[in-house]
């Protein structure tokens, strides 16, 4: 047997560790793709699992610290792609991989996210009709919160434009796609809420692909749509286009040009349902003119003549004439006195005097109605050119046409408030009335310059 002495001896656990060095050296970072399998996870909160392909199978474990920001709930036979370190377990001297960071794979896995969200939202009722507000038949105001400059809000401002221009449109301008638009939507829905000057919300971008609307599917988005105390109609992407803000919006527009026409009743047709109304009005009240003079005809032909009544009682004066001859005077005198009292009384409560007094009445109230509702008429008419005036005013392009510009950053796109955010060199886009100007900044003169 060879001497010992000329080699070094290992125990296991120095052996163990410097292996865990050497792979940890090695290997700090990588990113890895593979299918989980077995995958479990204990009362501690950390998941353990094993990666594989058809080639091999690597233990794997995800704390809960990194679980936290994971936007999908890995199962078994899903296919995943991360960041891990590579590690060595001591106590058993196996290697295993440790994920900082974890994502479904392809473009299946963001319908799967998608699917898995749906899902868990329906299960807490965010989608329930109970939780539906109404839709307000005539908004005195809409945020309309969608990019600035995309083709949505111009086909909303053109809908609203031809079916109630009346109504005012208050643009909140976002990012609809990108990793900061979901807040950026979120917190415009509850600015609207904060300042509630209108109430109703339209969100609304136009189509694209389901990482193009990612933005609409989050749980930010649908919390912030959940939570708000104003009615929400969703109009984002295309008729075939679902999003996760659809279903937990009151009310899901196919497009955002259909968002505008459920949001806005068609003031041409509310116009002529009024003139409509007026007619029906004018016809009942003549009818009932009518019916009145019908009614106030056949009280005349049943009245009793007055000079029947007379005759009536000059042949009881006649017939009391020969047996009371003596009293045939005084009798006379008194029936004469009672008949001019009657007349006087009767003279001053005849029917047709009261007809007349009726038929002045209704000629009054009708011209009075009249005269009301064109003047009604009138004042909406002139509400209606004043707030167009106040939108014109409003309009950012009537800006730019009075000699201003805007000014905004080529690297991150933000228009530029302050001279300070700027470096020498840098490109700059400004944006006239007219056309638009690509500079590059020589100089730069900050608040304590001016």
């Amino acid at each position: 047997m060879a001497p010992q002495d000329n080699h070094k001896v290992f125990t296991v656990g120095t052996l163990t560790r410097q292996i865990k060095n050497l792979l940890e050296e090695q290997y700090p970072f990588l990113w890895i793709i593979g299918e989980i399998s077995n995958f479990s996870t204990p009362a501690s909160g950390h998941s353990y699992f094993s990666l594989k392909d058809e080639a091999a199978v690597i233990s794997c474990v995800i704390f809960k610290g990194q679980k936290r920001h994971l936007k999908f709930t890995p199962e078994n036979g899903m296919k995943v792609k991360g960041m891990a370190r590579l590690s060595l377990y001591e106590p058993r001297g196996s290697y295993q991989l440790i994920f900082e960071h974890m994502e479904a794979e392809g473009t299946g896995a963001l319908q799967q996210d998608f699917e898995q969200l749906k899902a868990k939202l329906a299960a807490m009722g965010w989608f329930d009709t109970a939780h539906k507000k109404q839709i307000p038949f005539l908004p005195s105001g809409i945020h309309v919160i969608t990019s600035g400059t995309g083709a949505a809000v111009r086909d909303i401002i053109q809908v609203a434009k031809q079916r109630c221009p009346s109504v005012p449109l208050e643009i909140i301008p976002v990012k609809v796609q990108g990793d900061t638009a979901e807040f950026e939507i979120a917190h415009a829905i509850e600015l609207a809420n904060s300042v509630k000057t209108c109430d109703l919300i339209i969100i609304a971008r136009g189509g694209g692909s389901l990482e193009d609307l990612w933005a609409f599917n989050t749980q930010t988005v649908a919390k912030a749509v959940y939570e708000s105390e104003i009615p929400v109609i969703s109009g984002v992407g295309h008729e075939i286009d679902f999003t996760i803000a659809d279903f937990v919006a009151d009310l899901r527009a196919p497009t955002p040009s259909a968002a505008a026409q459920m949001a806005l009743p068609d003031q041409a047709a509310i116009v002529h349902q009024i003139l409509g109304l007026q007619n029906d009005l004018n016809n009942k009240i003549e009818r009932r003119i009518l019916q009145l003079r019908e009614y106030i005809n056949d009280l005349h032909t049943r009245l009793k003549s007055p000079a029947r009544i007379v005759d009536d009682f000059r042949f009881r004066i006649e017939d009391l004439q020969s047996r009371a001859l003596s009293l045939v005077k005084n009798h006379i005198n008194y029936q004469r006195e009672r008949t001019n009292w009657l007349k006087r009384a009767l003279s001053g409560t005849l029917p047709l005097s009261r007809t007349q007094g009726f038929q002045k009445d209704v000629k009054d109230l009708q011209q009075s109605l009249n005269y009301l509702f064109y003047a009604y008429l009138k004042q909406c008419k002139a509400q209606v050119n004043q707030q167009s005036a106040k939108l014109e005013t409003l309009n950012p392009s009537a800006v730019l046409n009075r000699g201003y510009s805007i000014t905004r950053s080529m690297s991150n796109g933000h228009v530029v408030m302050d001279a300070d955010t700027l470096n020498t060199n840098d490109g700059i886009e400004i944006i006239l009335s007219k056309g638009r100007l690509d500079a590059r900044v020589e100089k730069i003169y900050g608040k304590e310059n001016l």
